[in-house]
């Protein structure tokens, strides 16, 4: 029995024995060297196709999300050959996370600092503050100038507006004007006239015993503002022009005064 015992102490020795010498199998680093992808990606960067080792390692981790060794090599390519400090940044940390034990963290760790340095002075490369602090001033200057322009302009074309729609307004109430609204004003005293013989005239459509004058309306003149300028009712104008819409004369037309 003690024989056995010894013999099966010896094979549990070789066995221990083999494990720590590295003849059992490992589901560590070298799997993830071997997989296909990972190969592809390791021959083209030998052959410096660097473009094409990224996409191969991006499919390595595709296949296998926790290959440490994929991350790794891709972070190497993204700061030194594609220069995607952030990117690297990325892949140091998933290569840290997934390979706690790495030999090489220290390494890694000043990698990740100096891919954050760079891209820092890649994001907030500005010129010097003075200067920088001129242009602004500068910029802000010359926006406060527009915008008063633009102002300028705006109101300058409210005026234009407004006056138009004033003059609009004023035109439509004039010439709305009827007899009515006439006889509420104070009475204007007829202006002296110089005595005019009346003779009969039929072609004027005027009635007989008057004679007739002829008036060309002016400018801002109403139907109404020529009777009381000749010192007639509106009836007897527009008695005097037949056929005449009293409510829509225009300049330069001529009527006919009793």
């Amino acid at each position: 029995m003690s024989l056995w015992i010894r013999f099966s102490l010896a094979i549990a020795s070789i066995c221990v024995c083999a494990a720590l010498g590295g003849c059992m199998p490992d589901q560590g680093q070298s799997d993830e060297e071997k997989e296909p992808h990972f190969v592809l990606g390791q021959s083209r960067v030998n052959a410096m196709d660097y473009q094409g080792a990224a996409e191969a390692f991006e499919e390595a981790i595709e296949v296998n999300p926790h290959s440490a060794q994929a991350h790794y090599q891709l972070a190497i390519l993204d700061e030194n050959q594609l220069s995607d400090p952030a990117a690297a940044i990325y892949h140091y940390q998933e290569y840290l996370k997934f390979d706690a034990n790495a030999p090489n963290a220290v390494i890694v760790r000043q990698h990740i600092e100096t891919c954050k340095q760079q891209l820092a002075e890649n994001v907030l490369s500005l010129p010097a503050s003075s200067t920088t602090q001129q242009q602004l001033e500068k910029l802000i200057e010359q926006n406060r100038q527009l915008q008063d322009e633009v102002d300028k302009w705006q109101a300058y074309y409210a005026a234009q507006q407004s006056a138009l729609s004033n003059e609009q307004v004023r035109a439509q109430a004039q010439a709305v004007i009827v007899p009515h609204q006439i006889q509420t004003t104070e009475p204007v005293q007829p202006q002296q006239q110089e005595p005019v013989r009346t003779q009969p005239v039929q072609s004027t459509g005027a009635p007989v015993g008057q004679s007739t004058r002829s008036h060309t309306v002016a400018a801002g003149e109403t139907a109404a503002k020529i009777a009381r300028q000749y010192g007639i009712r509106l009836s007897q104008l527009e008695t005097a022009n037949p056929g005449v819409n009293l409510s829509r004369i225009h300049i330069g037309q001529v009527l006919k005064i009793p």
